[in-house]
């Protein structure tokens, strides 16, 4: 382990499944050549599907639990991830039960896998019936399609052995009851929305002598799936059913970056694409920072070049976006682009851009998906939203941009939008084609570590509330108010100020309206490439600058007088075109501007300096803001906070009790025995506290700076905690936030923070804000004015709801704690006599 970080090999994670198993109780060597037919040469699809009906079938393991048990005892890296077998199998998402995972790439044939195991599981009697789930309709069409085709293959028919109890399955949906023999292929959504659904009436209590085979699997697993899909995983552990044998399937077995713990067989995107089963990938490992336009045109530039390249079918680029409101934004500038690139009319861009959204206005587009590869189709673009971009099997996507971090910022999230671009089309499977993803450079090692196979895991230690224990008594209950904000409209007064335009000339800075830019392109094998795009810059005619300008003098009210070379000019007596046009001409020849046009930012200094006759001088609208009733909450409610184990060498750190593997769960004991036994961390690193004086309702808290550190100690000190009936350090976000509005440089800026500590004796709350000694910067002042204003509102209003509660606020700093100290164990604090040194800076 390297500063908190654990690293492993992905493939030494996987659960390795006995080959060898007593041949009277199952006979794989019936099945090979039903493999032979349905697998082909796809030797990897045969191996996962020896490996489930091995593990379900040979009668070698009665669990999960047992298959761990078995390989934790033979594999180190196992050991390393966890403390102990039985901490290993407290982690198993499905326990109990024989259930397991198959990691396929995208795009290798999950649904012959699928099919493969259910075929042979019902050929054994091993079960009488197949539930197969997935996530969406689109996938359940499309399983339903493809399990048809090889239910009724007459080269597959012809391989099943003489003596099995069921073949050539029947495949229906639960709409039809589910009979013995059965493939059900239905979507989740389906078990709890559907009413006619036969899963109940068939299932229920039969699960022991049923096979459940879930596509798409890391929906169970992931719990920022939507509700429905987070009941999935209590559908399969409910004892309605008691269903024993569980296999998933995914092409992207993570949970955010960690690898799951139930894999028994892998069959990564690097082995498949050296394999030349899915297509290549290229991404980016060094480009210069971009806006909008050049990015929009760099895309524009590969698509073309895949246009080109891939003449027999129409390639395909994929845009995906972090959610449904960001995707309709990227629309709109996308098509805005297309129609200005392309010099084509809206409508006809239009019909080149699909979006594919779960938004009840997009729904309609998910089933012209299945047409998007025919070159009849018009469609070259697509933007989708990262979760939503599963079930669909299009092959010609030649590049994916992920257009924020969110759409790309762990593994779970990469392998999906990957898999987007991996299927090979019938027309180009030699040579081997590529897709190119256009990521911004600083995740190309996300990528890398993905298709490297690396797994990182950063350890990090939770401080959480306690729910059992002596401590839990120190928790409290607080008030916070809201406010009802309404606009309201304050008169300005007049302006007659001078604008001088005299000396003929703006200033503007020196411009090219093309300029190339180079991106650096990074291969599988660590080749790369440049790339060199011609960057078109918008711009602007003269003309059209002067027009703009002088619309502007008609329709908008200015009562200031404009001095020109020539003269001066009002609102009755507007300056010529001429004049203006002439101080553009000049400003363009001040910088060596010979084109005729001016790039985007040069027509925008002109249309600023004009723009400030035409500053509203009328009325402000200014926000008039009233208290609404005090809110009631609870420390019960504070989040879970953690700390990376390698920010405890750089100045966080851990406070504890003696009673700490009482009060954290089993994970997080170690890696906290670890830190207090490691000697090579600074001593600030952990500190032990009389439990007596940790009058706090968390098993832990966490500091990460030293004015934190230092007040934390002072709050455990025996002189104070005494006089202390509980505190809290807050969260960082979401649990006691109040707005506050300051100036940075010209600009008003809102933004809102939560007070770092909250103290309570008796019916007084101490709230207190930490910073650093003589740490005055104008943000800190508008802070501390409008938290004032906060707590001076919320006494009042308790007051008024004869509340009885009364809140006091500090900035405190290090120099005063001492103060602070005395001041509350004697009173004094709470007759409004304290007032430290930082205060008195921000009050100045």
């Amino acid at each position: 382990m390297t500063e908190g970080i654990k690293i492993y090999k992905t493939q030494d994670l996987v659960l390795q499944v006995k080959q060898n198993c007593d041949p009277t109780k199952l006979n794989l060597k019936k099945w090979v050549s039903f493999l032979d037919v349905l697998c082909g040469d796809r030797e990897y699809q045969k191996e996962a599907i020896r490996d489930a009906i091995i593990y379900f079938a040979s009668g070698e393991y009665k669990s999960i639990e047992n298959l761990v048990e078995e390989n934790f005892r033979k594999n180190d890296e196992l050991q390393k991830r966890y403390k102990n077998v039985r901490d290993y199998q407290k982690n198993l998402p499905l326990p109990n039960k024989l259930s397991a995972t198959i990691d396929l790439a995208t795009g290798t044939g999950k649904s012959y896998v699928i099919y493969g195991v259910a075929q042979i599981a019902l050929g054994l009697g091993l079960v009488d019936k197949v539930l197969v789930l997935c996530p969406s309709l689109t996938i359940e069409s499309g399983l339903k399609e493809k399990f048809e085709k090889l239910s009724g293959d007459d080269q597959i028919k012809a391989t099943l052995p003489d003596d099995v109890i069921f073949k050539n399955p029947r495949i229906i949906d639960a709409n039809s009851t589910i009979k013995n023999g059965d493939i059900c292929v239905e979507n989740i959504h389906a078990v709890y929305e559907r009413t006619g659904s036969s899963i109940n009436d068939s299932l229920k209590g039969n699960g022991e002598r049923v096979l459940v085979l879930n596509d798409e699997v890391h929906h169970v697993y992931n719990s920022s799936s939507e509700k429905d899909i987070r009941k999935w995983k209590a559908f399969l552990l409910s004892s309605d059913f008691n269903f024993k044998y569980i296999l998933g399937l995914t092409g992207t077995a993570y949970i955010n970056d960690e690898y799951f713990n139930d894999v028994i067989y892998r069959y990564s995107i690097r082995e498949a694409v050296n394999d030349k089963v899915v297509k290549s990938v290229d991404y980016v490992s060094k480009d210069e920072n971009i806006d909008k336009n050049e990015k929009f045109q760099k895309i524009y530039d590969n698509h073309d070049e895949f246009v080109k390249k891939y003449r027999l079918i129409k390639p395909l680029t994929i845009l995906v976006t972090k959610d449904i409101s960001k995707a309709k934004t990227l629309r709109e500038d996308l098509i805005d682009f297309l129609e200005k690139r392309e010099k084509i009319s809206r409508k006809a861009v239009e019909k080149k851009v699909l979006i594919v959204t779960s938004h009840k206005d997009h729904k309609k587009n998910v089933s012209e998906l299945k047409n998007v590869d025919d070159k009849e189709n018009s469609v070259e673009w697509i933007i989708s939203v990262s979760m939503l971009t599963e079930g669909w099997d299009v092959k010609n996507v030649f590049q994916i941009v992920p257009w924020e971090d969110r759409a790309f910022n762990s593994k779970l999230l990469i392998a999906q939008v990957l898999g987007r671009g991996l299927r090979i089309p019938e027309e180009y499977k030699s040579p081997q084609p590529k897709v190119r993803v256009f990521n911004h450079d600083a995740w190309s090692r996300n990528i890398r570590g993905l298709v490297d196979e690396i797994l990182e895991i950063e350890v990090r230690l939770k401080s959480e509330v306690l729910t059992a224990g002596e401590r839990k008594k120190y928790n409290f209950d607080l008030y916070t108010i809201d406010y009802a904000k309404q606009e309201k409209a304050v008169k300005a007064k007049k302006d007659t100020a001078i604008f001088d335009y005299s000396k003929g000339y703006i200033n503007l800075v020196a411009q090219v309206e093309r300029i190339e830019r180079e991106t650096e392109y990074e291969d599988l094998g660590g080749v790369i490439k440049p790339k060199t795009t011609i960057i078109q810059k918008d711009v602007f005619g003269v003309d059209k600058i002067v027009a703009k300008i002088v619309e502007t003098f008609k329709t908008r009210d200015f009562e200031v007088k404009i001095r020109f070379p020539k003269g001066e000019y009002q609102k009755e007596n507007l300056p010529p075109e001429n004049e203006i046009k002439e101080i553009i001409v000049n400003s363009m020849k001040k910088v060596g501007i010979k084109s005729g046009v001016l790039i985007e930012d040069n027509a925008n200094r002109i249309f600023k300096a004009f723009q400030t006759l035409f500053r509203a001088r009328g009325s402000t609208i200014v926000l008039e803001r009233t208290v609404n009733k005090p809110k009631l909450i609870s420390t019960r409610g504070l989040e879970k906070e953690s700390v990376a184990v390698g920010a405890i060498k750089h100045g966080s750190t851990i406070f504890y009790t003696e009673n700490f593997k009482d009060e954290c769960s089993n994970g997080i004991v170690d890696i906290l025995q670890d830190i207090i036994d490691d000697e090579s961390l600074p001593r600030s690193a952990s500190k032990e506290v009389n439990p007596y004086c940790f009058k706090t309702p968390v098993n832990i808290v966490l500091t990460k700076l030293e004015p934190e550190r230092k007040f934390v100690e002072t709050l455990v000190n025996a002189h104070l905690c005494k006089k202390l009936d509980a505190w809290i350090k807050s969260r960082d976000m979401g649990f006691y936030s109040i707005e506050y509005s300051w100036r940075k440089g010209e600009h008003p800026t809102q933004g809102s923070f939560n007070p770092d500590f909250f103290l309570k004796v008796g019916k007084n709350i101490i709230v207190v804000e930490i910073k650093s000694d003589g740490d005055d910067s104008e943000e800190n002042k508008a802070k501390h004015r409008w938290a004032k204003k906060h707590f001076e509102d919320l006494n009042n209003e308790l007051k008024k709801e004869k509340i009885d509660q009364k809140y006091f606020f500090h900035f405190v700093s290090p120099k005063s704690y001492s103060e602070f100290t005395e001041y509350l164990t004697d009173g004094r604090l709470f007759k409004g006599e304290f007032r430290s040194a930082l205060e008195d800076l921000l009050e100045e």
